[in-house]
């Protein structure tokens, strides 16, 4: 009650402070007017009349009345428009909880409508985030796809058989793909009422058959970090264009996955952005096959750190990396194929340090890593390949390396490894200490001679570490 009363006075006070504002208001436009026409018609001032200050009072009277009038008016429509949201809103998140499956499926669309109508910022990203709340909440997918509404197991405790009795939300797995097909479309292209500018955060979230085709997010934060892509996943033709990005630690399993298209950071830098901006895709899992195909990589830096590539295919065909800086250090790349064939680096620095080429098969072919160093040190400073395990059959023909320094030192050549028709173009490329050299092929093994002095180490080939070649 006590709450209540101080919320009664302080809505009164803010109502008093308006009506003053515009009295006030309403003074100050009425006497600048009387001074902009005695300025510009020149008039004297003479004593007025009775009749006059009669008329000149009415006159100011009615301003300012009139002033009063239209901030209580919009004051009582803002206090109905607000009254109105919270019922809406409070009505659609009771429906949310309900036990029935079906009253839950209306909630999402009733939520999804309140958000639609009421476009004021903070309550539609009140509406966005209950619905990317009830997403992050646990879910086990064997048991949310069924009518159960409890499940028991026997388990032994101190020696005795305990019955242990759960909870389940009945066919919850409906609900919440539901809700991803809500949020897909509201911020796909051209949608009728658009929430693509708006914060997403969907942290530990289960997202079943999630298709994000068309997308665009360009929010101030984009956020799948540690969420399950359970089945096939589409971001095909999406935009992500907010400055901060992240799927870290998210896990992609039981379907392919496209990114085919896509469109990561924006060509515009952001100075106020923060520290940890760009794309993240450290420690992934992609237990599925996975493609970048075509896909456009910008801003200040895309991260694969960490990531595991398990499914039979990841592909980064023709994928454009032009980010800053370009990492997959200590990234696990296996499963049966891996290309970048013809993928295009552009930024200063792209990273393979301590990555494991482990697939059946890795492809570079035709693939431009780097850019030839410029004035005022433009261009590509360094690919790097340090300490990365080259096993299984892997070719760079027709690659192109470019930049100020090319480093495959202390790495580990293992397999079928060929540079043949490669093309040499950084300043410096570099072979030295490495730690096994089995199976590496190069356009000159059959006349050292031909090697291009800018390769060291020199005498060629290098030495191993252990002693293998």
């Amino acid at each position: 009650m006590r709450w209540g009363r101080l919320g009664d006075r302080l809505h009164r006070a803010a109502l008093l402070l308006a009506v003053l504002t515009a009295v006030l208001g309403g003074l100050a436009i009425a006497g600048l007017t009387w001074w902009l026409l005695w300025w510009a018609f020149g008039a004297k001032a003479e004593t007025p009349n009775q009749v006059d200050l009669t008329k000149i009072a009415l006159a100011v009277a009615a301003v300012v009345g009139g002033a009063v009038v239209l901030v209580v008016a919009y004051r009582r429509q803002w206090d109905l428009e607000r009254g109105r949201f919270a019922d809406l809103f409070g009505a659609a998140s009771r429906q949310l909880g309900d036990t029935d499956v079906a009253v839950r499926i209306a909630g999402v669309y009733a939520l999804a409508g309140v958000a639609d109508e009421f476009s004021a910022p903070s309550r539609r990203q009140q509406c966005i985030d209950v619905l990317c709340g009830y997403l992050r909440l646990p879910y086990e997918p064997g048991d949310g796809a069924n009518h159960l509404v409890s499940r028991s197991e026997s388990i032994e405790e101190g020696g005795a058989k305990v019955e242990r009795v759960y909870r389940l939300r009945q066919d919850d797995g409906e609900v919440r793909r539901t809700i991803v097909r809500v949020l897909g479309a509201r911020v796909r292209r051209g949608a009728d009422a658009s929430w693509s500018g708006y914060v997403f955060n969907l942290e530990g979230a289960v997202l079943e058959q999630a298709d994000f085709r068309h997308a665009v997010f360009a929010g101030p934060s984009t956020s799948f970090t540690r969420a399950t892509f359970l089945g096939p996943t589409w971001f095909d033709n999406a935009a992500f264009l907010g400055p901060h990005i992240t799927f870290r630690a998210a896990t992609f399993r039981d379907g392919t996955t496209s990114f085919e298209r896509a469109e990561f950071g924006t060509t515009r830098p952001d100075k106020a952005a923060p520290w940890d901006s760009g794309i993240m895709f450290d420690d992934v899992r992609f237990e599925s096959s996975v493609s970048f195909e075509q896909a456009t990589f910008r801003g200040p830096r895309t991260s694969f750190t960490g990531t595991k590539f398990l499914g039979p295919r990841t592909s980064f065909v023709e994928t454009k990396f032009r980010a800053d800086r370009t990492s997959f250090e200590k990234a696990t790349l296996d499963g049966e194929h891996i290309t970048f064939n013809t993928a295009e680096v552009s930024g200063t620095h792209l990273s393979f340090a301590g990555a494991q080429f482990y697939a059946t098969t890795t492809t570079f072919d035709e693939a431009k890593l780097g850019t030839p160093v410029r004035l005022r040190g433009k261009g590509t400073r360094e690919i790097d390949f340090r300490r990365a395990e080259f096993h299984g059959a892997l070719t760079f023909a027709r690659t192109t390396l470019a930049g100020r320094m090319t480093e495959f030192s202390e790495a580990d050549f293992f397999g079928d490894i060929s540079f043949a028709h490669a093309r040499f173009n950084a300043n410096e490329v570099r072979f030295d200490s490495p730690k096994a050299w089995v199976g590496t092929r190069f356009d000159w093994d059959d006349n050292p001679v031909r090697k291009p002095t800018n390769v060291k180490p020199n005498p060629w080939p290098p030495t191993p570490t252990d002693g293998k070649r």
